[in-house]
């Protein structure tokens, strides 16, 4: 974004884009009604959407942007990653960049080991078992892996109202991480994604890892370019065409990429030299990203976020038994999620 900000600048000398930084904890879980106060751009996560709009935060892009550009966005969606920023009848950001948990291998490390690449979920707890699965297991991501578990299990979770999902599979997705994170050690419950690749490329020991948001240089994955609905004026002018000229195809697929961004663009991410320069990170990965889940995005998600990942904590860290966690995620949904308004579709 500070490539991107440099650039405009260039290019249109009078406009000054003066971007601050957040840590990947408080992009995850801050509320954005504060920054939206304080800002005039806004890069954010989609579970935000729902806040964003009971409450007005930002510009529906769609009543300032042209259709044309809007479809082309799009048409040119990495998975649901377009849609993800559309609630309540508006497009609310334009999407950047996009992320979604993938798998992550050393093949010299396994190849070292004389063990292949796992083809099923026992195989790799075969390879955590012999101490080569770096995990990222920090209980944020742990409760987006258990969606996903979830998924695997047979239900797309909060599709019901009575529960995320049913006893049987929430049960059995609770079961699977905490096998595997208790094979891979507490320390795996501190760790991040980038943590778990760090361990990966700083040392020699481990040659697998199952599930961590795929960062194709550890630039921020999955993320909506927003205007606050406090920008007027001439800034608001300059802030929207700021937003499309990131979000353009061209600037996506070379500056962007070539800045230390990880795009939105499908265009980008099916580019040769995009893929050369990550040896064919987004190839290798776009199949995922076109099947991933979308998590909620009601009012409350964010708050729901934060408390079900302190449920999960306790989970992992056996303060809790399978079923009363399970219990505390569905009070907790039933609680905070307006059904009225629920969007967690795949």
């Amino acid at each position: 974004m500070v490539a991107t900000a440099q650039r405009y600048s260039e290019l249109h000398p009078n406009v000054l884009i003066d971007w601050h930084i957040r840590s990947l904890q408080s992009f995850a879980d801050e509320s954005i009604a504060t920054l939206s106060a304080n800002y005039d751009l806004l890069v954010i996560d989609h579970p935000s959407m729902g806040e964003a709009a009971s409450h007005e935060l930002f510009i529906p892009l769609d009543k300032f942007l042209s259709e044309d550009l809007l479809q082309d966005q799009s048409n040119n969606s990495v998975g649901a990653s377009h849609a993800s920023y559309h609630i309540a009848g508006h497009q609310w950001a334009l999407a950047i960049d996009a992320a979604a948990p993938v798998a992550a291998s050393r093949p010299d490390i396994l190849e070292a080991n004389g063990v292949e690449e796992p083809a099923t979920w026992d195989d790799m707890l075969e390879l955590a078992r012999a101490g080569l699965v770096a995990f990222a297991g920090l209980p944020l991501d742990c409760l987006m892996h258990w969606y996903s578990l979830c998924i695997n299990e047979g239900q797309t979770p909060f599709t019901a109202v009575a529960a995320i999902v049913d006893q049987e599979v929430g049960m059995a997705a609770l079961a699977a991480i905490k096998e595997l994170t208790t094979i891979c050690g507490e320390s795996s419950l501190t760790r991040n994604p980038i943590a778990a690749y760090e361990l990966m490329t700083t040392s020699d020991r481990y040659g697998y890892s199952p599930l961590a948001y795929g960062y194709s240089n550890y630039a921020l994955g999955g993320a909506g370019l927003s205007v606050s609905a406090r920008c007027a004026g001439p800034a608001l002018d300059a802030a929207l065409e700021y937003a499309q000229f990131v979000a353009s195809g061209p600037v996506q697929t070379g500056l962007f990429t070539a800045g230390g961004g990880q795009p939105g663009y499908r265009g980008a991410w099916l580019d040769p030299e995009n893929n050369r320069i990550t040896q064919n990170f987004f190839m290798r990965t776009l199949a995922t990203l076109d099947r991933a889940y979308v998590r909620p995005r009601h009012a409350r998600a964010i708050e729901f976020q934060i408390r079900a990942t302190a449920v999960m904590d306790d989970y992992l860290r056996s303060r809790l038994s399978p079923p009363e966690a399970l219990e505390a995620l569905n009070e907790l949904d039933r609680r905070l999620r307006l059904p009225s308004s629920h969007t967690g579709t795949p």
